[in-house]
């Protein structure tokens, strides 16, 4: 091997160690760091020239995903976020009701927005309203979490992973939604039975409710609503054309930013540029790496010892082992490059699983940390044990449910 292919090496290792640890001990350095350092050293070494970043990166996916957040953006500027809290807290005073209205919320929204965003959005509103309620905010984060995750896997824009997976296979978003919207469902009603069943004795009792001031400036009444409800309905019917779906998101993305109230670059602030770079990363450092030929001989090796995903189970293992360890957008990315003739079947598989698997611990997915991190901002600390407590049930229900659905169905074998 040369040194550049050492290297190549080296600095893939580098990253998906890094994806496995979250960062680097006593550095205040994230996933995305990590991926875009060893991308920034490929190419000043020259082991990877700009001809063949240019050709790894997958300008489709990442084009999409970064107009889904300036449409996600919409709806925090319309006060929609803000309008649907304060009807869940409505609710409030019926706490199992009140899970129900954050699982479904959570669900259908993440299937239609990306679901980081919606996370980012309804934990500190959720988490205010509780505690002004007298509620433990723990179980309904949880159920947030999980639901977000849950709903995400129902549609190709729910989530990063699920965003990717839909560019590189060319996948029909209709057909997706078909295939994959019942065992989604099924997987919120599981969210909903478990975390009920573990803290129905112990969320506390609601206090009367307390009357909040409105964020004028953000909330504008009913009319506001109209603008987010088109731009998705508009987004939807686009995706049934035979317009690339990252043009239509962009076509929708920038009619949005026309407005009297808010800045075009107050949307361009919502965007999370973190996301995007850990997406460049890892398709500069997978990309470089998958080229080598010893990787393709590592590939080559386990296929032949059944060691790659071809059915159900295999699918399922892979995406719970790699999916909390190295996190399922690095997983994702890795697959796609080591697997690039993947069946449409194997890819509405993957998309699924590795969505649902990504519900077993907190680590497993980004939503699950940004929910936690946004509740530890409001003074709630959501710990590993509870919700492992919930995830472990949730996500071997759903996964096992999910793949008695692809299998009956006929989409994949055992």
């Amino acid at each position: 091997m040369t040194f550049a292919a050492w290297l190549t090496l080296g600095l893939f290792i580098f990253t998906y160690l890094g994806m496995a640890a979250g960062g680097i001990r006593g550095l205040r350095v994230d996933r995305s760091w990590i991926a875009c350092c060893a991308a920034v050293l490929l190419l000043v070494s020259g082991a990877l020239s700009m001809q063949e970043a240019a050709r790894h990166l997958d300008a489709g996916a990442l084009l999409l995903l970064l107009a889904l957040m300036l449409i996600s953006a919409q709806f925090d500027f319309s006060g929609v976020y803000a309008w649907l809290n304060r009807c869940l807290n409505h609710q409030a005073g019926q706490p199992a009701m009140l899970l129900f209205g954050v699982v479904l919320l959570g669900g259908f929204l993440s299937a239609i927005l990306v679901n980081d965003i919606v996370a980012f959005a309804l934990t500190p509103l959720l988490c205010r309203s509780l505690l002004l309620r007298g509620l433990d905010p723990r179980p309904f984060l949880i159920a947030l979490a999980l639901a977000c995750n849950a709903g995400s896997s129902a549609s190709l824009i729910g989530n990063p992973q699920n965003i990717l997976i839909g560019q590189a296979g060319g996948l029909d978003f209709w057909g997706y939604v078909a295939v994959a919207g019942p065992p989604a469902l099924a997987a919120m009603a599981i969210v909903y039975a478990v975390v009920w069943l573990q803290w129905r004795n112990r969320w506390g009792i609601p206090q009367p409710a307390v009357e909040q001031e409105a964020e004028v400036e953000r909330i504008y009444g009913p009319r506001s609503y109209l603008k987010p409800l088109l731009a998705s309905l508009a987004l939807l019917g686009l995706f049934a054309t035979a317009l690339p779906r990252e043009l239509s998101a962009l076509l929708v993305a920038v009619l949005v930013m026309v407005s009297r109230r808010v800045d075009s670059r107050d949307y361009v602030y919502k965007v999370d540029w973190n996301l995007l770079l850990l997406f460049t990363g890892l398709f500069l450092v997978s990309g470089a790496a998958l080229q080598l030929p010893e990787m393709a001989r590592g590939a080559a090796w386990l296929a032949e010892h059944g060691l790659l995903p071809e059915g159900v189970w295999s699918l399922a293992g892979l995406s719970l082992l790699a999916g909390n360890l190295i996190g399922n957008v690095p997983f994702v990315v890795l697959l796609l490059g080591l697997l690039p003739e993947l069946s449409h079947e194997l890819l509405i598989g993957l998309a699924v699983m590795s969505t649902l698997a990504g519900n077993l611990l907190l680590i497993g997915s980004v939503v699950n940390l940004i929910v936690a991190e946004g509740a530890k901002r409001q003074g709630v600390h959501l710990g590993f044990v509870d919700y492992a407590r919930s995830g472990v049930p949730v996500t071997l229900l759903s996964m096992a449910l999910a793949g008695l659905w692809l299998v009956a169905g006929g989409w994949l074998l055992w």
